[in-house]
């Protein structure tokens, strides 16, 4: 039977506290950068429990937008939106250099990734932000504008889909205002991997069967049982021949 190594990142720094018990059922990280969430505080408390358990960091930038927690889409003229992004990620990358540790990728968070996955202009924009951390790797939804854009620049990806998330055929992620937008169930969220990683496929909310060819796998930090999904997945995934990147 032929085994699967796969990347499973989270969401953290986002104020929920549970990086202690979350960061080593993982193998990679998004810490937010001041954003919808973090400060240099919270940043240089995920990097040492990153550090402590060899997990890979990446920085997770979004919107402006505490209030709102980054999830609702902003017009913001390009130059000042390259600036935003760029502070974030430098937020980051004080602590890194403080630590001696490199940053493996950027992940967008929340709107401005559903948003740059759809939008060519909008995900152009961002690539000029990030361009000058060209080096790490950009996390990108599977079959997005930006992932074709990425690639077109010369951009090293990796291709993301969503362990605890619902889909729509279009590849978009239901909206959290929707019910069922969110998975709970350990159980149904192991599924859920299983059928992304050894067939390559997703079911969507309406129960149509969609490719979907991903390298990394998302469960949110704030999805309220986390830890035991997580958890779950750990100690399920070794049956399946399915073992962590770090492992």
């Amino acid at each position: 039977m032929k085994d699967f190594i796969i990347d499973i990142n989270c969401d953290v720094g986002e104020g929920i506290g549970n990086e202690a018990r979350l960061l080593p059922l993982i193998s990679s990280c998004n810490i937010a950068c001041g954003g919808h969430a973090g400060d240099l505080e919270t940043i240089r408390e995920v990097v040492t429990i990153a550090k402590k358990y060899n997990i890979k960091i990446g920085a997770h930038p979004s919107y402006p937008d505490k209030e709102s927690f980054g999830r609702v889409s902003m017009i913001i003229p390009e130059a000042e939106l390259i600036v935003i992004i760029q502070e974030q990620i430098e937020t980051l990358l004080i602590i890194l250099k403080e630590e001696d540790l490199v940053m493996q990728h950027i992940k967008p968070h929340g709107a401005l990734y559903n948003d740059i996955a759809k939008d060519l202009n909008l995900s152009r924009t961002f690539l000029k932000a990030i361009k000058p951390y060209k080096k790490s790797l950009l996390y990108v939804p599977y079959g997005s504008v930006i992932e074709k854009e990425a690639l077109k620049q010369g951009f090293s990806i990796k291709r993301e889909a969503f362990a605890d998330r619902n889909y729509n055929a279009d590849f978009s992620l239901v909206s959290r205002n929707l019910p069922h937008a969110v998975m709970e169930d350990p159980e149904m969220v192991l599924a859920h991997v299983l059928c992304m990683v050894k067939e390559k496929k997703v079911t969507t909310l309406n129960k149509e069967v969609i490719f979907m060819d991903a390298e990394t796998y998302c469960l949110h930090g704030d999805t309220l049982n986390a830890i035991q999904i997580l958890t779950y997945l750990s100690k399920q995934l070794g049956m399946y021949n399915i073992k962590i990147a770090r492992e």
